[in-house]
């Protein structure tokens, strides 16, 4: 059963109706351009196959009330009184996006509904998101407003920074309202624009999830982002998008060690991502792969993000012959990796490097394939 039949089934058990609506919103992985978001760089996410649904109605009323099938929770809040999070919640990315929609003037509506996802929660596939673009795609839904991907990742991104009061860049969310099926997508941070591009044919795109989680990282986040904004600083620009690698290389010892190391890896990162793109247009699975290994590099060595289970996954794949290239993806120091497979041995790969991580780590993972899906919307079961 997909588990959009399940959260149409289960609502019907819960409400004692079909629900009005189904909406989807999916997690993301992201290929290459890690931690240059909030410095208005370039990113290249595909939307997962794996997602956070929601089943509902619209209520008559002014609440709205959510069932939680993973947390095995029943949340209700009043649009006209939000209530501040003391502790985050899974309601409270709800709430976030309630509070960011009623600022920017968008009309709400009550509704009543049942949730569930397949996102790994801190895996680095950004199940906040999905939730937040779901939460934003019900209340489209019962509001009768006009859906426009761009503005909704910015009322997600509002909900998380200013409501929940956890810094992100705006990639995650950009990605899980602008997917586009079968194709990664190059997203100029500053700008929003967006190119679609497929990927290399006969290639797959593998999730090696490391079976660790994320410790310390949003302080580390924050520390990362603040040593990169005093390099800008430095440089006199507003964000280090604006500083090729050339001209760096020229005053990086201008820098302390630490904050040149962080500037040198976005500002490098940034240039792999655009050659990426034009590896992706020109179908060089090598070049990409390639690109991806150097990103992982710079990631554990300049920005200092990775983890030891992270890289040894990273080489467990990178040592297989039909993988083009693996890298951590995510914010880091736990979580997943992806990696760029030749699509024939893919099954051979993932029982390889599942059993070598195994092995090296003492750790189970789990990897599966993934494929390039939609982005938010509402769905037909």
């Amino acid at each position: 059963m997909s588990l959009a039949d399940k959260v149409n089934r289960r609502f019907h058990a819960a409400f004692g109706a079909e629900p009005a609506f189904i909406v989807r919103a999916p997690g993301r992985v992201n290929l290459i351009g890690e931690h240059t978001d909030y410095n208005d760089g370039f990113v290249f996410p595909l939307a997962i196959d794996r997602a956070a649904y929601i089943a509902l109605r619209p209520r008559a009323d002014r609440s709205v009330r959510v069932i939680s099938l993973d947390m095995a929770d029943d949340q209700s809040f009043d649009l006209d009184d939000l209530p501040r999070p003391d502790e985050t919640r899974w309601v409270d990315y709800l709430i976030g996006v309630a509070w960011a929609l009623q600022r920017g003037g968008y009309p709400l509506a009550g509704w009543e509904g049942l949730l569930a996802g397949d996102v790994p929660i801190g895996s680095g596939l950004s199940s906040s998101a999905a939730l937040e673009l779901a939460a934003a795609r019900a209340f489209y839904c019962v509001g009768g407003f006009n859906w426009d991907a761009a503005q909704m990742a910015q009322i997600g991104r509002a909900a998380e920074n200013e409501w929940l009061g956890i810094q992100t860049g705006i990639m995650d969310q950009m990605i899980s309202a602008a997917g586009l099926e079968g194709h990664a997508l190059l997203i100029d941070c500053r700008s929003l624009e967006t190119t679609p591009t497929a990927l290399p044919a006969t290639t797959s795109i593998v999730i090696l999830d490391t079976g660790t989680r994320r410790g310390l990282v949003d302080s580390a986040y924050n520390e990362r982002r603040t040593q990169c904004e005093a390099a800008a600083r430095h440089f006199g620009i507003a964000a280090l998008r604006d500083i090729d690698l050339a001209t760096f290389s020229k005053r990086a010892e201008e820098l302390e060690a630490v904050i040149r190391r962080r500037a040198r890896h976005v500002i490098s990162e940034n240039e792999r991502t655009l050659q990426a793109r034009d590896a992706m247009l020109a179908g060089d699975a090598e070049a990409l792969g390639k690109l991806m290994i150097a990103s992982h590099i710079s990631l554990r060595d300049d920005f200092e993000v990775s983890s030891p289970a992270l890289d040894a996954i990273v080489d467990c794949a990178n040592a297989e012959p039909s993988c083009y290239g693996a890298r951590m993806t995510g914010a880091g120091f736990g979580g997943c990796a992806v990696a760029l497979v030749r699509a024939d041995d893919t099954t051979g790969f993932v029982r390889r490097v599942g059993a070598g991580y195994e092995s090296a780590a003492g750790n189970r993972p789990a990897l599966y394939v993934t494929r390039a899906s939609a982005g938010a919307a509402t769905i037909d079961v």
